[in-house]
């Protein structure tokens, strides 16, 4: 099974607001950057969309170390809360629905077809791969003309 490194990172100007995310995939010396936005939608979903995307982009099953600075999507994995939600028929421990279940439905295969290992890196702190991602994802919230998030539903918030 391929080693990959997948590193993530998402954007959002204003909470809600236009956002963006980005991902860079290397296996061995090789690198892949993808990024892209959104015109309404939210800090979590573009850091959901980039592990999604980044996820998407294999084309083989792969031993995949995730790097990202968002402690909702480390957590909602390394801690379980996904498992729970599922179980709990997509409902918080405090029976209010989930954010984001959209992004989640479409994350559950990707992380059975894959291994994958999730590493938090502190933002913001210098980690040269958070870094370009966050750089990335930041340029693509600034763009004109974003599409809307299609997922997006304002009264989530």
């Amino acid at each position: 099974m391929k080693q990959v490194a997948l590193f993530t990172d998402g954007s959002c100007l204003g909470n809600p607001g236009p956002g963006g995310w980005a991902a860079i995939l290397r296996f061995r010396q090789i690198e892949k950057e993808l990024a892209g936005g959104f015109s309404a939608t939210t800090n979590n979903r573009m850091e959901l969309f980039a592990a999604l995307q980044g996820l998407q982009a294999l084309k083989e099953p792969c031993d995949v170390e995730l790097y990202t600075d968002s402690r909702y999507l480390a957590n909602a994995i390394e801690n379980k809360w996904l498992e729970g939600w599922r179980k709990n028929n997509w409902k918080t421990a405090a029976k209010k629905p989930v954010k984001n279940q959209d992004l989640w439905e479409q994350l559950i295969p990707l992380l059975q077809r894959h291994q994958v290992t999730f590493r938090w890196v502190k933002g913001h702190a210098g980690h040269p791969e958070n870094e370009r991602c966050d750089c990335l994802a930041r340029q693509w919230a600034a763009k004109a003309a974003l599409p809307p998030d299609p997922g997006f539903d304002p009264g989530e918030l």
